[in-house]
């Protein structure tokens, strides 16, 4: 499947493009909830959830004490915009 140029605000790609960008991106989806997938680099790990307006990720233990590391980003946000911003880490 070819993906919409990287530009291109993420609520105008079709679930099968996010998911298969995700897949591309090392990401694994959850086989009981499909909206959640996760997520391992060397340096960090984390969830990241396909909500209604946003995807929202979670940095598992990145936190000064080990505290998970929250944030949101709105589908109005560019693909290339989303994957710099999630996959640059904490």
């Amino acid at each position: 499947m070819l993906l919409l140029p990287s530009e291109t605000p993420l609520y105008n790609h079709p679930l099968p493009q996010i998911e298969e960008w995700l897949q591309d991106l090392g990401c694994q989806q959850d086989e009981t909830q499909l909206h959640c997938w996760r997520v391992q680099r060397p340096t960090w790990k984390a969830e990241l959830w396909l909500d209604v307006e946003q995807i929202t990720v979670k940095y598992l233990q990145a936190g000064d004490n080990g505290q998970d590391i929250q944030r949101s980003f709105k589908y109005s946000l560019s693909r290339q915009d989303i994957e710099r911003a999630v996959f640059s880490g904490p």
